[in-house]
């Protein structure tokens, strides 16, 4: 074993140059993959975050004429009657500024409302609505204004704006508002249709959403309604680290080339080493451990490749246009799982690309090359 090594050192440092281009083929790619993976992560966490700022992490609707009140569960933090309609805003014009109108989403909350969204900083009052920091410059309104909602039913209900939230989700921040039950009451004809809750792990919506339903609720967790969304998420990531993957292999075959140029070169040694009573398993392991060494030393600079950029990323996030990607930059977020199964499978491709020369110096018969 000790000679094996020996000779598997002595065959890398015999061309610097070369082993240090196979290492780092590999070190890159790996680094690319786990950042890629960081930042699909980050993107994926950060969009569900931003999202549930001002979505509700629990709806559960009542299946009873007048609603009924909500049991007590250990998970809940915070909930409050909802009802919510489509409605047309519409700011009437004012001296040096034109008229403004949009379409939005108006979520009307009970008492205990603003405990839903603590990131919002909402304070409802009656007539007052917070509206998204999109949909506010859609509309060019300011504090203080004064809004008119209008319903499908032509009904109309005048707002006194009172701030406005961001989100950093460019659908929500550009289509929701907040106000006070009862103004979502007069212009939609529509009574409390549920329960809005917020929980200490909003992972756990579907569990205790099915705890609290009995008979009298519906429950519908966060989960379901954004769940085409989190499909294609998790598909996206799993694509981009497949595709990026090809990058290792492509270094794998680097080293695998490598240890086949050495292999021709070091024929004569090869026959030479048998000849003089060193086994086929002595030769194999030389060139088997040359692999490991420059696998093991290009996954070790790719993790601290990937690991270093990814904390450049976190600190200087990669502006986004939120139109396109929801979220106005791009956030980072490191998992260890991502750094063992990357760091394993590319230190296994390069192993398995190591084969072929290793196979090709176990057939050196020493008798025919000495001749």
């Amino acid at each position: 074993m000790r000679f094996a090594l020996f000779l598997a050192w002595a065959h890398i440092w015999r061309r610097p140059l070369q082993s240090a281009l196979a290492v780092l083929g590999v070190g890159v790619g790996v680094g690319v993959l786990l950042v890629a993976l960081s930042l699909a992560n980050g993107f994926m966490d950060g969009l569900v975050r931003a999202t549930l700022k001002a979505y509700p992490q629990l709806v559960l609707f009542s299946l009873e004429p007048t609603l009924p009140p909500l049991p007590s569960h250990p998970e809940v933090e915070a909930a409050a009657p909802f009802a919510a309609t489509k409605a047309l805003l519409t700011r009437p014009a004012e001296a040096g500024r034109g008229p403004g109108v949009d379409f939005a989403t108006l979520v009307g909350l009970g008492a205990g409302g603003e405990a839903l969204y603590p990131e919002l900083g909402l304070r409802l009052e009656p007539g007052g609505i917070y509206l998204g920091a999109a949909l506010m410059q859609s509309l060019d309104a300011r504090p203080g204004d004064r809004l008119y909602a209008l319903s499908a039913t032509q009904e109309r209900v005048e707002l006194k704006v009172l701030g406005s939230f961001r989100t950093g989700n460019y659908l929500i921040d550009s289509g929701f508002a907040f106000t006070d039950l009862e103004s979502v009451k007069r212009l939609s004809g529509l009574e409390a249709q549920g329960y809005q809750v917020r929980l200490k792990d909003p992972w756990r919506a579907r569990e205790v959403g099915w705890a609290l339903a009995g008979s009298r609720f519906f429950p519908q967790p966060w989960q379901d309604t954004q769940r085409t969304l989190l499909e294609q998420l998790s598909l996206q990531r799993q694509v981009l680290g497949l595709l990026i993957f090809l990058i290792v292999a492509v270094a794998a075959l680097g080293v695998a080339n490598l240890l086949f140029l050495k292999v021709v070169e070091k024929t004569p040694e090869i026959a030479l080493l048998r000849a003089m009573g060193a086994s086929r398993g002595t030769v194999g392991l030389v060139f088997a451990l040359e692999g490991a060494i420059l696998g093991v030393g290009g996954v070790a600079l790719g993790n601290l490749l990937g690991y270093l950029l990814g904390l450049y990323l976190a600190r200087r996030p990669l502006d986004l246009p939120g139109e396109l990607y929801f979220l106005t930059h791009l956030p980072v977020e490191m998992r260890l799982a991502d750094f063992l199964w990357v760091s394993g499978a590319s230190l296994l491709a390069v192993l398995l690309s190591a084969l072929l020369p290793l196979l090709r110096a176990l057939r050196v018969r020493p008798g025919v090359v000495l001749r």
